[in-house]
C-alpha cells in the first residue's frame, strides 16, 4: 500500500493492546468487538487480529470490499483458514519470531522436569518426605521433533544443546539443511518412532496433519517413551493418549495445547498418570504482548511503503514456509 490516504486498521480486541502507540498519526486505529466485527469490516484496509482465539472472522467476512491485509497475533493460523479468506487476494501474515524460542525453552524444561522427576522431588516436599532417588539422564536420549517450521526448528537446536541425538521432521525432506543438517519427510515418521525416546509435536494444524498422534502413532512408539503437544490441540487424539497413559505404554507426556480449551475441569486428562497439563502458556513470557505488536508495527511500515511483508502465510499449505536465509547468515 503506498497511496497517501490514512489507512483504517481495525484491532479485534476488548481492550487498546499494548505497544501501538508507533502507529499514531500513520493509521485510524479502530478497537472492534466480535459483535462490530460485520460492520466495521467492509470498509477496513487492515485487520489486526488480537484476541488469536476469535472464531468470529468466517460469519463476519464481508462479501466485497474488506482489508486487504490480516495480520494475526498468533503463529497458528488455522482459524483463519476460512474458504472466503483463503480465496480472496488478501494477505495474511502471523507473528512468527515472537513464540519460537520460549516454547523451545518449554519443551527442554518439559523434558527436564519429566526426566529428573521434579513433580515427584515436589510432592515428596509438600509431604516433608525424605526419600533419596536417581533420575535420568537426557544426554544421549533421543527425540524426533515434529514440525519443520521455526518453533521445530528451535526446539531441535535448544534439545541438541542439552545432548539429545535430534532428529527433525517436516513436509520435505533436505539432506542439507543450513540450521539442522538433515530434516526428515513425514512419510518417514513411522520409521523414526521406534527409537524415539521423547516425540514432541509442534507442527501446524492442516488437514494433512489433524489427528496424526492417534492409537496407531502411539502404538509405534516404544514403551516407555514420552510425549509433548505445543503444537495445536487438534493434532492429537486424546482418547488415544489417554489409553496409552493408562496402560503403561507411554512413560509420559506433557500438553500444553488441547482440542477444548479451557480444559474442562471434569476432563479425564486432569488425572490420566504421568500427564503434565498447562494451559497455553509455552509461548508466553513477560514481553510477549510488546513482541506481538513490535512484530505488527514493523510490518505496518513495510506495508505503508510497499516493502515485501514479514511472516506471509500460504493460504493453500496453511502456514508460513520455511525459507533458509539468503545470506547464510541464521538468526
Amino acid at each position: 500500500m503506498t497511496d497517501s490516504t490514512t489507512p483504517r486498521v481495525l484491532v479485534l480486541s476488548g481492550e487498546p493492546p499494548p505497544g501501538l502507540e508507533p502507529l499514531d498519526g500513520r493509521a485510524e486505529l479502530r478497537l472492534v468487538t466480535e459483535d462490530r466485527l460485520a460492520a466495521e469490516l467492509p470498509a477496513a484496509d487492515a485487520l489486526l487480529v488480537w484476541e488469536f482465539a476469535t472464531d468470529a472472522l468466517p460469519a463476519a467476512w464481508p462479501r466485497a470490499g474488506g482489508p486487504r491485509w490480516v495480520h494475526t497475533a498468533s503463529a497458528g493460523v488455522d482459524r483463519l483458514m476460512f474458504r472466503a479468506l483463503v480465496d480472496s487476494d488478501t494477505v495474511l501474515t502471523n507473528a512468527r519470531g515472537v513464540f519460537e524460542q520460549p516454547i523451545a525453552e518449554y519443551v527442554a524444561g518439559q523434558i527436564l522436569a519429566l526426566a529428573k522427576d521434579f513433580a515427584g522431588t515436589y510432592a515428596r516436599q509438600r509431604d516433608h518426605v525424605w526419600q533419596h532417588r536417581v533420575t535420568e539422564r537426557v544426554g544421549g536420549t533421543r527425540a524426533v521433533v515434529v514440525g519443520g517450521g521455526p518453533i521445530g526448528r528451535a526446539t531441535a537446536r535448544t534439545l541438541g544443546a542439552l545432548g539429545l541425538r535430534v532428529a527433525l521432521v517436516g513436509r520435505t525432506a533436505r539432506a542439507d539443511d543450513p540450521e539442522v543438517g538433515r530434516v526428515h519427510a513425514f512419510a518417514e515418521l513411522d520409521a523414526l518412532l521406534p527409537e524415539a525416546d521423547w516425540v514432541v509435536s509442534a507442527a501446524p494444524l492442516t488437514e494433512q496433519t489433524r489427528d496424526m498422534f492417534d492409537a496407531r502413532a502411539f502404538g509405534l512408539m516404544k514403551r516407555g517413551a514420552r510425549f509433548l503437544n505445543v503444537g495445536r490441540g487438534p493434532l492429537v487424539v486424546e482418547e488415544d493418549l489417554l489409553e496409552a497413559l493408562r496402560a503403561g505404554r507411554l512413560g509420559g507426556a506433557a500438553l500444553d495445547v488441547f482440542r477444548e480449551e479451557p480444559l474442562p475441569a471434569d476432563s479425564p486428562l486432569w488425572e490420566a498418570p504421568g500427564l503434565l497439563v498447562s494451559p497455553h502458556m509455552s509461548a508466553d513470557t513477560t514481553t510477549w504482548l510488546d513482541d506481538l505488536a513490535a512484530v505488527f508495527v514493523d510490518n505496518f511500515g513495510r506495508w505503508r511503503a510497499g516493502c515485501p511483508l514479514r511472516n506471509v502465510v500460504d493460504k493453500k499449505l496453511g502456514y508460513v514456509p520455511y525459507a533458509a536465509p539468503a545470506d547464510g547468515v541464521l538468526r
